[in-house]
């Protein structure tokens, strides 16, 4: 079972989504599971409450795999990456909005980008410690919900608003406003501008702005399973259907074809085949 929901408001100019699951699921130990985890370019904070660390891999065929633990920060991507979902595990996780993982973390966002880290690298063991303990002391979803706003809450006087810049930028590249006519509208050089952004936000505006209409054109492959490649190219501001497919390759590393014979059931979680 999962449970998510937005959080206080005092915490929503820094914080998209709660997320509480149990953990309890099919599993078969007798082979590993694995899925391919599409970026969307935000940063998560994640406790994993059982014994199982988090563990990567490189590639579909990697069989070691890299253990990376129970409680990480997963960095802004824009690149994909596997991860092992043999034995589901108890998980309370965070989505931050962009521009928030430096006045959460004291981290700027672009030296969280790409990977994976341990939160005990962030913040002292006994601090991580606490937050695990108050977690597992809470049987019920919505408790631990309410313990890891409680968390963010208590971070709360140490964080200052995001940056205007920032939060404009963010809202015209929502609505696709080219890089260009942000940085103009900024008032600083695009040099400064982009170094502004990549700082808080992780990833380059060009990067982000990629990132954003790849998962427009996952949540429309969603909503109209059936389109057509030329007109799903299209409907998103591609030049063509081949410039769609090389984005997609570079985000997703499958093909829109192979995407889509996967059938995954969340946009960018896909399963892989054994």
């Amino acid at each position: 079972m999962r449970l998510s929901r937005p959080p206080k408001a005092a915490l929503t100019p820094f914080i998209d989504l709660l997320w509480v699951s149990d953990g309890e699921a099919v599993a078969n130990p007798s082979r590993t599971i694995k899925e391919l985890v599409l970026p969307t370019g935000a940063t998560h904070l994640v406790f994993r409450l059982g014994e199982t660390p988090l563990k990567i891999y490189s590639a579909p065929d990697d069989i070691t795999g890299q253990t990376v633990g129970t409680s990480v920060i997963g960095g802004p991507r824009a690149r994909p990456y596997i991860k092992d979902i043999t034995t589901p595990e108890p998980t309370v996780g965070v989505l931050l909005r962009p521009g928030a993982a430096k006045l959460i973390f004291g981290v700027p966002a672009n030296e969280l980008a790409g990977k994976h880290t341990k939160i005990e690298d962030i913040w002292s063991p006994t601090q991580l410690g606490e937050i695990r303990s108050r977690l597992l002391e809470k049987p019920q979803l919505e408790q631990r919900l309410a313990v890891i706003e409680d968390v963010l809450m208590a971070r709360l006087p140490r964080m200052r608003g995001l940056n205007p810049l920032i939060i404009h930028a963010l809202d015209n590249f929502r609505l696709s406003v080219p890089v260009g006519e942000v940085a103009r509208q900024s008032g600083y050089s695009h040099r400064y501008f982009s170094w502004i952004f990549t700082e808080a936000v992780g990833l380059s505006p060009k990067k982000y702005c990629r990132v954003l209409r790849f998962g427009r054109v996952l949540d429309r492959m969603q909503r109209e399973p059936g389109i057509g490649w030329g007109d799903l190219a299209y409907a998103e501001g591609y030049a063509d259907q081949a410039h769609m497919t090389r984005e997609f390759r570079e985000f997703a590393a499958l093909s829109p074809g192979d995407y889509r014979k996967a059938v995954p059931s969340a946009p960018r979680h896909v399963p892989l085949s054994q």
